[in-house]
């Protein structure tokens, strides 16, 4: 079978597709025909050996999948061969078929397509868990998300409105603002790109808390980092809350003071570590998540679609910050 593997430490064009074994299931595990593979900022990390998890060479990138079961182990139950499913592997996802255990595998629901399955869990599961389980975002509350046209921002806008919450989108141009605002985003604002000096952040985090209609937002969805950290943060409301997801614009050095002016706690989402320690509540999200795609409350926008032997350019893609709702490799056989 096709795989596109990382083979040396690099940037997206160091990946090379070759003709690797086909998988054989374990006990407890499933073969699955690959048909969509979600793209994630993981991806761009993982092939520079710059993610939490380093596997060792070669592997395939790509964390996220949905298609075919095609063989299933000793010992499964409740799957079978023909199902449509959707897997979570962290990483060995770009290839045509893949073995994994079939304790996280989840049902396709009728009328989703493989390229909206692939990119509905990791995206929406790292933003529910973010808000639900770790915000604890209630109704009514105000939710300020950064970063706000890109996988994970985009889902945490959508669902933020699910969720009943006053959701102020923030991005870095006026196209990835009005695709947020389509996303269900009350408001909107264009923030600066690149560095800000300490005018240009106070300058922001004025407008992030203009921008909210009320004292603050009440939490922060934060995807970006960076110099965009320390407004958001002066912006917010008493008690808030403050989700670290991620560091595109870098690891921003955080002034603890404020966290005391404020009350604020600043929270840290590691999703996938927490699915692998809470499987139970893990699958239960993924329910939730299914029942909400089933009455239409979410939908993955997928932007962009590129076939295997093009995999290192939806990478490209992502690591140059273009991409606005959710990048896809399908997988042909």
């Amino acid at each position: 079978m096709r795989a596109v593997l990382s083979k040396t430490v690099g940037g997206p064009d160091s990946l090379v597709v070759e003709e690797v074994l086909d998988p054989t299931p374990k006990a407890g595990e499933i073969v699955i025909e690959v048909k969509a593979v979600g793209v994630n900022f993981p991806d761009t990390l993982i092939i520079e050996d710059k993610y939490q998890f380093k596997p060792q060479r070669p592997f395939s990138p790509g964390g996220e999948l949905s298609g075919v079961v095609e063989a299933v182990g000793e010992g499964v139950k409740g799957i079978f061969k023909g199902d449509r499913v959707i897997a979570m592997p962290g990483w060995g996802a770009m290839v045509e078929r893949i073995a994994v255990p079939a304790a996280g595998v989840v049902k396709m629901p009728d009328g989703m397509s493989f390229e909206e399955g692939a990119a509905l869990v990791m995206t929406y599961g790292t933003s529910y868990y973010a808000l639900k389980d770790r915000a604890q975002l209630k109704a009514g509350e105000s939710l300020l998300v950064l970063g706000a046209a890109g996988g994970v921002g985009a889902a945490a806008v959508e669902l933020g409105k699910a969720m009943g919450a006053h959701v102020i989108a923030a991005a870095s141009t006026n196209d990835k603002v009005q695709f947020a605002l389509e996303m269900g985003a009350d408001n909107g604002l264009i923030y600066p790109s690149g560095k800000m000096d300490k005018a240009a952040q106070k300058e922001l985090s004025g407008e992030l808390k203009l921008a909210s209609g009320r004292d603050g937002p009440d939490v922060v969805y934060d995807g970006v980092g960076g110099d965009y950290c320390e407004p958001a943060l002066r912006a917010m409301d008493w008690n808030g809350r403050y989700l670290v997801v991620g560091f595109p614009a870098g690891i921003p050095s955080l002034p603890l003071n404020l966290t005391l002016l404020k009350s604020v706690s600043v929270v840290g989402v590691f999703w996938g570590a927490a699915a692998a320690r809470d499987p139970k509540g893990h699958m239960a999200n993924m329910a939730e998540l299914m029942t909400m795609y089933a009455e239409g409350k979410i939908k993955p926008r997928v932007s962009q679609t590129f076939p295997l032997e093009r995999a290192h350019q939806a990478i490209q893609a992502l690591s140059d910050r273009t991409v606005m709702g959710k990048v896809v490799v399908t997988v042909e056989s």
